[in-house]
């Protein structure tokens, strides 16, 4: 896969070879300073590397001007509409701006955004969407289709050409899943410019985990995506741990823990989906390289789970904590998952 152009937000390199950049947006109101500053640290926490929030009016540009100055995050104005709030929020210290160019007026108008964005070296985002497309491209193609997406995204590209911006990244979303793999996988067969993935408007919960990580995944295992950001109707922390989760699973990210678990059986005399959950909430915010296995059986759970570097597999009443496969401690069962994460916090 051809490696993309780099963009920089704040200090985040997004493309040209960079680590694939986890985001995700507020759900404040960005006229709430402080709950605002609130999200953005508990996104940082999570491993957020980019915020983005909405910037809906002149009141919402002046806040986030405040929230620009103490953010320990870059940030990123969403902007609809009035290109006159894409203007103050880049004024104001906006790390990159987010537009979709076909609905903040005429050519004069993105002129002008452009230009402050030239100015203060602010890249833009051009964020086309399936439920936003122009009604000449719908008439073209009947409905959003992958082609429609991507004639929208190069239209909106040679607009900003035109005035010279080149720091741009791309974005082409769809609540379709098979409809978003594809405009992105066309539109990087004919361009260079990073691309921002993610499935958009996924549904409850465990629909948008499935729908993102198919989507998102598959265009990772591609080479495809230079950042990212999992939509989910949620707390946006969450949005955070799927993202990394993706990446790890998609063998692009090697900090934070990988648990395996067996799918129990007739065997498993253990409240194994009990001991996994509270296993998963722990370990959580750990960033060690590590592979943890919880197993529901001592007879086949260190032999099946050999290649992980620490596990625990329960019996009645009691366990085995082993590493690489050789049983190392045999305890009581409820002193299980206090031992182990004693021996994780000391590896």
């Amino acid at each position: 896969m051809t490696m993309t152009r780099q963009i920089h937000v704040g200090n985040v390199a997004i493309g040209g070879g960079a680590p694939v950049v986890i985001q995700s947006m507020l759900n404040t109101k960005t006229t709430d300073v402080e709950a605002s500053l609130a999200q953005i640290g508990a996104l940082k926490d999570a491993g957020c590397q980019i915020a983005r929030l909405a910037v809906p009016n002149m009141e919402a540009a002046r806040n986030f001007a405040e929230i620009c100055a103490r953010s320990p995050l870059p940030l990123v104005a969403d902007i609809h509409f009035d290109y006159k709030l894409a203007i103050a929020a880049a004024e104001g210290g906006a790390s990159k701006i987010r537009i979709n160019p076909g609905n903040i007026g005429g050519e004069d108008r993105v002129k002008a955004v452009v230009d402050v964005c030239k100015d203060k070296k602010i890249p833009i985002r051009i964020g086309v969407n399936g439920g936003s497309l122009d009604k000449r491209l719908l008439e073209k193609y009947g409905h959003p289709t992958a082609e429609a997406l991507v004639e929208s995204a190069f239209e909106h590209l040679e607009l900003l050409e035109k005035y010279g911006f080149y720091d741009s990244c791309l974005s082409m979303k769809s609540s379709t899943v098979p409809t978003m793999v594809e405009a992105c996988r066309l539109f990087r067969s004919k361009c260079d410019y990073p691309l921002h993935i993610g499935v958009t408007e996924t549904g409850p919960v465990k629909q948008g985990l499935i729908k993102s990580a198919m989507g998102i995944g598959a265009l990772l295992l591609d080479g495809i995506g230079d950042t990212i950001r999992v939509s989910l109707t949620d707390d946006p922390v969450q949005e955070v741990y799927a993202a990394k989760d993706i990446l790890k699973a998609a063998g692009l990210r090697k900090e934070g823990v990988n648990i395996v678990s067996c799918p129990t059986c007739g065997r498993t005399q253990i409240d194994l989906i009990g001991l996994v959950n509270q296993v998963d909430e722990a370990l959580k915010d750990c960033d060690k390289p590590i592979t943890v296995a919880v197993m529901g059986c001592v007879v086949n759970g260190p032999g099946e789970a050999r290649e992980a570097d620490i596990g625990i597999a329960g019996g009645n009443g009691w366990g085995m904590i082993f590493e690489k496969g050789e049983q190392v401690e045999k305890l009581p069962y409820e002193e299980l998952l206090p031992a182990l994460l004693k021996r994780i916090e000391a590896m």
